[in-house]
Parts: structure tokens; C-alpha cells; sequence
């Protein structure tokens, strides 16, 4: 515990909760005999960064955040973290000023970097009286988290996911392009939960900020025909395709040589580009998922679901980008996830929690419908489960039970 900790909670109640040592100083704490008790207690940091699985700071101050980016070892959670080799996870919770601040954004971009994975807040009340990003994430999720840095939940295992991110750019002439705001961040967090789920990540990005997950496959492109071309080539490979890139629809038909100048009205023909979807899909070998982004501005569920049936996915991931905050830009998002019988509504929510949500909807694809276990004839009886998302019912007294999961 750091001294701020301190301040909120005593050492006392976690030992005795947990029934271990409580850590509070880098030194060896004196003894009322003026023994340390603990002739090793210098180096501690070292013993327990090399003993952790993981190192989670949950909550993570701006201070610590600032600490950890900037390399300063003053206490023993800081020199504890420079000498851990383990995946270190933070969950920052602030003010939401202070969270959105340059020197705070900067920081994380900069442990992002480095490999620590950061638990996006959670956006409501905050204990200041004001509103916004800034909640620690709910501990249920911090610890999912840490399963899927460790590798504890690889529903993915053996899956060779390709996935596709950011906007492309098609050249009007040599300083001007068509593009989008596609920002990548949605793409690059699915290539992130992915890989955490035991994937093997294929990632096709156009022109990106971004940096990608560890340990993936990088393809840098460009214009969608480079995009075409590096998907078709992976795609043999891969057993599950994400096309989530704002893919150009159209591209200049003549590209100029040199600068075009400013000499009045300008009309551009415009062609469209090749529908890599849809080609993708024409390509597909079997037992080959295929999953569709739609960015829509009105009738999402109308023209999401058009789009399904027009390119014939597997699924199809619908955007409404009209809305403010939310999308384009935005580190949050909120999306439905459809099939050919189903709507699932996925609320506001951090990219990379949608990239789990969306992944999670992604795995039921490869599950039966309906798993039974020890039939029976009698009529099935409901009861409520304390999984939400699961629909039990077992069988009257006196029979066989009889367990469908939905």
C-alpha cells in the first residue's frame, strides 16, 4: 500500500482479510526490540517482483500513472514495478479533468507503449460531485482483465483471427487524399482482446497513431486496393475474419502527377473501389468465420441487417457514427451485434470493452444453439440462474435432471 492508500484504508484490514503481509515502505519497519524482523526486507521489491504473476494497480492515481510513464522509483510500488518483468495492468480512477488532461493522455499512451495494459474508467458519478470518464473500472471486470493478460481465458486458443483497422486514403495527387475519421481505435482494441484470448492476431492497418497489440502481425497498407491485396493474401491462414476498417468506397479515376492548383470549380470523377467484403466472403473456406462493421448515420438495424443479407456474414457490427462522443475519435463506443436471427445490443462503453463484448458474441457463433445434458420427458420447469446471459431450466421433482443452456 502507498501512503496515499493509507489514507483511505489501514494495512491492518487487508491482513487481516487476506491473511498476508501488507507492504507499506520500500525500508525495514523497526520492531519495538529495533530488529527489522527481516534481514532481506531491502530488497523485498526484487523478491516480489519476480514472485507476481502480475502487477494490477487498482485504483490508479494520476500521480502513480505519471510515476510509472516517467520511470521514478521512490517508493517500493514504483521500484517494484521497474523490476517486474510480469504484465502490469492499471485501472486509473480521477477527476474527470484530471483524466482527460494532455500530461495524463500522454502518460498512458506512453505506458501503452511499453506494454501496460490500462482498464479504461468507467464514465458516471464521480466522488467529487462531478460527471463524466473517470469511475474505476468495476472490480469484476479489472479481475476478468487480468485472467486474459495471463492467458486464464483463451476461448480463442488456436484461432488465427485477421483482422483489418484503421481508414484508407486514395490519392487526388501528391499532397491531397480521400479519407475518413477513422481513427483505428475500435480495430486495434479487437487485435488487443484477441490476442489476450489466445489468438494469433493478423492485422491489416491502413494509416494509423496507433500502436498495435505485442506479438501480432502488422500489415501496413495504405489505399484499399493494398488493403485487397494483404487481406486475400492472410486470408488462407485465417480461421476468423474481422473486417473492421473503414474501407474508401471510392477513389479519384485519374490521379494527378503534380499539386493540383487552386484555379476555380473542380470536379473529381469518382469510381468505386473493390468490395473487399464481399470478396472475402466468395473466398471463404469452410468452418471460416466472417464478421462485418457497418457505420451507419440512420436506419442502422435496417441497413445493418440489409448488409448481412446483401454480403452474406456471419455477423454484422453496427455503428450509429451520428452521435456525439461516442465513436470516431472517441476511446468509447457502443454498437449491435446482429446475425441472421438475432439483435444484440451493445450500450456505451470503453473500445476495448466493446472489443471483448463484441469477441465474446463472436465465440457463441462457434457453440450449438442449445446444449442438453441428461434428457428427459418431463416438462422442464424454469429457474432463475445467477448468469445472466444464460437461460436454465431443470425438470420437475422426481425426474431426471434435464439442463438446457441457451
Amino acid at each position: 500500500m502507498t501512503d496515499a492508500a493509507r489514507q483511505f484504508i489501514q494495512p491492518l484490514t487487508f491482513a487481516a482479510l487476506t491473511g498476508h503481509k501488507v507492504i507499506t515502505s520500500l525500508w525495514p519497519q523497526l520492531d519495538s526490540e529495533g530488529s527489522d524482523g527481516n534481514t532481506d526486507s531491502s530488497i523485498e521489491h526484487i523478491a516480489e517482483a519476480q514472485w507476481a504473476d502480475a502487477l494490477v494497480v487498482a485504483p490508479a492515481t494520476a500521480g502513480i500513472l505519471a510515476k510509472f510513464a516517467h520511470g521514478m522509483a521512490d517508493d517500493f510500488l514504483t521500484t517494484m514495478y521497474l523490476a517486474t518483468t510480469a504484465p502490469v495492468l492499471v485501472a486509473p480512477a480521477m477527476n474527470v479533468n484530471m483524466w482527460e488532461h494532455p500530461a495524463t493522455q500522454a502518460n498512458l499512451e506512453l505506458l501503452r507503449q511499453r506494454g501496460v495494459r490500462v482498464i479504461e474508467p468507467d464514465a458516471g458519478a464521480l466522488a467529487c460531485g462531478m460527471v463524466g470518464p473517470g469511475r474505476m473500472a468495476e472490480p469484476e471486470f479489472i479481475a476478468n482483465s487480468v485472467l486474459n493478460a495471463l492467458g486464464r481465458s483463451h476461448d480463442l486458443a488456436g484461432e488465427v483471427v485477421l483482422i483489418t483497422a484503421g481508414g484508407t486514403r486514395e490519392a487526388l495527387d501528391p499532397v491531397r487524399f480521400l479519407g475518413n475519421r477513422s481513427s483505428g481505435k475500435m480495430c486495434y482494441a479487437l487485435a488487443e482482446a484477441a490476442q489476450s484470448r489466445g489468438a494469433k492476431v493478423i492485422l491489416v492497418s491502413g494509416p494509423s497513431a496507433l500502436y498495435p497489440p505485442a506479438h501480432c502481425e502488422l500489415v501496413k497498407v495504405t489505399t484499399a486496393d493494398e488493403m485487397r491485396a494483404a487481406v486475400l493474401g492472410r486470408m488462407p491462414d485465417a480461421t476468423l475474419v474481422i473486417k473492421s476498417a473503414a474501407v474508401a468506397d471510392y477513389r479519384p479515376s485519374v490521379v494527378a502527377d503534380q499539386k493540383l492548383k487552386r484555379t476555380g470549380p473542380l470536379t473529381v470523377e469518382l469510381l468505386p473501389t473493390e468490395d473487399i467484403l464481399a470478396e472475402v466472403v466468395r473466398q471463404r473456406k469452410p468452418g471460416q468465420l466472417i464478421v462485418g462493421f457497418a457505420a451507419e448515420t440512420e436506419n442502422r438495424l435496417e441497413n445493418g441487417r440489409a448488409k448481412l443479407l446483401r454480403k452474406g456474414v456471419d455477423a454484422i457490427v453496427v455503428n450509429d457514427v451520428s452521435r456525439e462522443g461516442v465513436g470516431f475519435d472517441s476511446d468509447r463506443n457502443g454498437a449491435t451485434f446482429l446475425t441472421a436471427n438475432t439483435a444484440t445490443d451493445l450500450p456505451e462503453m470503453s473500445k476495448r470493452k466493446l472489443a471483448d463484448r463484441i469477441l465474446d458474441e463472436v465465440v457463441g457463433l462457434r457453440r450449438p444453439q442449445s446444449l442438453l445434458v441428461e434428457l428427459s420427458g418431463a416438462e422442464p420447469q424454469a429457474q432463475v440462474s445467477e448468469d445472466p446471459e444464460a437461460e436454465v431450466f431443470v425438470a420437475g421433482a422426481g425426474s431426471r435432471r434435464q439442463i438446457i443452456i441457451e
